[in-house]
């Protein structure tokens, strides 16, 4: 059955106060608590708000330990490194924009992580297609999609397509989570998810290995 469990309103900043917050990313949790990310300021980025992140993480951290973490859109890399300071044993992070891309590899390398983490500059579409299929599967995945709004509508079929993609190759005891907003409807995709509210965001869960 699906579960459809609604956390209080967060409250919903003005657009300016936004830009500042998320211009002082930290990481919340783990072995890393409190460290700073780097973020230009770029509003198309829209790093994912610290609540949300953290309400995230309170339900998967466990899950976290000994895994590979997948950020498909990596943005500031805030998910991937935060799965890290949780335990995860490395990180893949998917990033197009040149410019932030950079920005994780300064995030990256404030943190020391070169060696558990792979920055790959690249279409998470491109990837999905490509490189996801012959993905190592020694260990379980925890795979992260929070994609800007807007392809939830614009490029729909080919986000539910890397979804699909993703739970078909996830090894045993993975685990998938999405992030979207109200527009997006969660039973296009395959299996139960476990679907949170967090205005304007809604997060999806899925675990491939026990769902179903």
């Amino acid at each position: 059955m699906r579960k459809n469990k609604t956390n209080p309103r967060l409250t919903s900043p003005s657009a300016a106060s936004e830009g500042v917050a998320d211009q002082q990313l930290r990481i919340i949790g783990g072995r890393f608590r409190g460290s700073k990310l780097r973020y230009h300021g770029d509003p198309s980025v829209r790093p994912m708000k610290h609540r949300v992140r953290e309400a995230i993480f309170n339900l998967i951290s466990t899950d976290c330990k000994g895994c590979h973490a997948i950020d498909l859109f990596a943005g500031t890399g805030a998910l991937g490194l935060e799965a890290i300071s949780r335990g995860a044993e490395r990180a893949t992070l998917i990033e197009q924009h040149v410019p932030t891309a950079r920005i994780i590899t300064r995030n990256i390398a404030h943190l020391e992580l070169e060696e558990q983490c792979t920055l790959l500059v690249t279409s998470a579409f491109l990837w999905g297609k490509r490189d996801l299929p012959r993905l190592e599967a020694a260990l379980p995945w925890v795979v992260f999609c929070s994609p800007p709004y807007a392809f939830f509508v614009e490029r729909q079929a080919e986000l539910l397509e890397l979804i699909r993609q993703t739970i078909e190759y996830a090894p045993a005891e993975s685990l998938v989570v999405v992030e979207a907003d109200q527009r997006f409807d969660f039973t296009l995709l395959p299996g139960d998810w476990d679907v949170r509210s967090y205005l304007p965001a809604v997060v999806g869960i899925y675990r491939p290995a026990t769902s179903g």
